[in-house]
């Protein structure tokens, strides 16, 4: 099972212990047993489509990767402030 995960875990570019948390907190959404607080923001009537799948995504990213894109964002950001 160990070598399972781990290919697993880096087939989706996350360490072993991202992919078995990643895995366990999916598992509790779809039982309900995680409780309404994330399942209520991301079926949020605030959302719109595009931006429930975006957060689907995110969550899906390693904590690394998660990082990287919100600096590249930020970054962005900060480019088209300073263009205007």
């Amino acid at each position: 099972m160990r070598e399972r995960i781990a290919e697993v875990a880096r087939n989706h570019h996350r360490s072993m212990n991202s992919e078995i948390i990643a895995r366990l907190e999916q598992s509790l959404i779809q039982e309900g047993a995680l409780g309404e607080e994330l399942s209520m923001r991301l079926d949020s009537p605030e959302l719109s489509l595009h931006e429930r799948e975006l957060l689907q995504r995110f969550r899906q990213l390693s904590h690394r990767q998660q990082n990287a894109l919100v600096s590249l964002i930020a970054h962005d950001a900060e480019m088209a402030a300073d263009a205007s």
